[in-house]
């Protein structure tokens, strides 16, 4: 049983602070209540609410998934929805899950729809899921919707993985490299200094090997680390730029990636028209469902292109012809949008131009995958080839004063 801290006025008119132990809110003033306070405000403690350990602070997608899909179920059966909840909070495995279930039966328990107790924790549902919790909701058609979330999420984790997976050994050859290459500058370079010492008095050491015992000492200098601290500090800078007020700036130049663009781009827009055909599948109507659709796409900028299209589908167009003005859709796209249109078959041609555009994004990464490793191996001999000639060059040339 949870505790809520609480603060509360006395008949007398006294102010009381606490903590009491309930399993909700409504029930912990009602509990003081009995104890002859009016409650002014209670809230979950903090220890309860950061609670979660090492593995419980966060909530995974497959938890989520697991959540939607068994709440789904259990609505299904007939289960009401506080005794569901009751339930899934009660074998949930995930601690910041069970506290967050815990928080949202207590708010529905107090008369908060599901979709609105959801919204307060932005962290664990984001507003794609409270939006079609909302609308399933408003249509009863909530179990529908929940498996769908369910399927959803769980097909999203899959194509994370499978991104991921597909750029883990790039990633590691391009560390490997890096790591690689600041031993060599380093530690190794500067053993061969003593050696050439009297080539740099007669100024008659190569420049290639010049420049890299400058650069050498450059790094093992104060300036080195003070000009590394600083591209980190700006390197962080600028990720926070980019998630706050630089965001559409970089959602547009992610879209204009030499190579990734096209599949950053894709991805976006299979999410969007796999949510838009599961809403319009469901009877919600294509403005609304537009309204929750757009914000499943990650990118600002084209949820800015949905929006409009969506303001000049209220005035009598189609849904193709502003997506085609907007630049982002793909003709072929567009072409299969306007046929479903025609043919009123247009949340059965959303999902199928989702499942095109992931099975057309997996072969694209596949063969970007295919290139970059041998590309990253070549910039790797390459760098390498130049600091081992940078070493050698003045070798030979000693090797040449001698024996001339």
């Amino acid at each position: 049983m949870p505790d809520f801290t609480y603060e509360a006025l006395a008949r007398t008119g006294s102010k009381s602070t606490g903590t009491i132990a309930a399993n909700t809110e409504r029930e912990a003033a009602m509990a003081l209540d009995a104890k002859g306070l009016f409650p002014v405000r209670i809230a979950l403690a903090r220890t309860q609410a950061a609670s979660g350990g090492l593995f419980g602070g966060r909530v995974g997608a497959r938890h989520l998934a697991t959540f939607y899909s068994q709440l789904a179920d259990l609505l299904h059966t007939g289960v009401p929805l506080l005794r569901s909840l009751e339930l899934l909070e009660r074998q949930s495995v995930n601690v910041k899950l069970q506290s967050v279930l815990r928080e949202i039966r207590g708010k529905v328990a107090d008369g908060t729809g599901l979709a609105q107790a959801m919204a307060q924790h932005p962290k664990v549902f984001n507003e794609l899921a409270v939006s079609m919790v909302k609308a399933g909701q408003e249509g009863g058609f909530l179990e529908d919707v929940l498996k769908r979330i369910s399927v959803f999420v769980e097909h999203q984790e899959d194509m994370k993985a499978k991104v991921i997976g597909a750029l883990a050994y790039p990633a590691f050859l391009g560390f490997a490299g890096f790591a690689v290459l600041n031993i060599l500058v380093i530690f190794f370079v500067p053993r061969f200094e003593p050696v050439f010492d009297k080539l740099k008095e007669k100024n008659d050491l190569p420049e290639l090997t010049m420049a890299l015992m400058g650069f050498s000492a450059f790094l093992r200098s104060w300036q080195g680390g003070v000009a590394t601290a600083l591209a980190i500090a700006g390197l962080v800078t600028f990720v926070r730029w980019t998630r706050g007020s630089g965001r559409v700036w970089a959602d547009r130049m992610r879209m204009r990636l030499p190579l990734f663009g096209k599949v950053f781009l894709a991805l976006a827009l299979s999410r969007f028209t796999r949510i838009l055909g599961t809403m319009l599948h469901n009877g919600i109507p294509i403005l609304r469902a537009l309204h929750i659709a757009k914000d499943s796409t990650g990118n600002r900028v084209l949820t800015a292109a949905i929006e409009k299209s969506a303001e000049n589908v209220t005035a009598g167009e189609k849904l193709a012809d502003p997506l085609r003005k907007s630049g982002y859709f793909p003709p072929d796209v567009v072409e299969m949008i306007a046929i479903g249109e025609e043919a009123n078959t247009l949340e059965r041609v959303l999902i199928d131009i989702a499942d095109g555009l992931e099975k057309r994004t997996a072969r694209q990464l596949e063969l970007m995958v295919k290139l970059l490793e041998p590309i990253m191996l070549l910039v790797m001999a390459g760098v390498t080839l130049l600091v081992v000639a940078g070493l050698l060059l003045p070798v030979f040339k000693m090797g040449q004063t001698v024996g001339g």
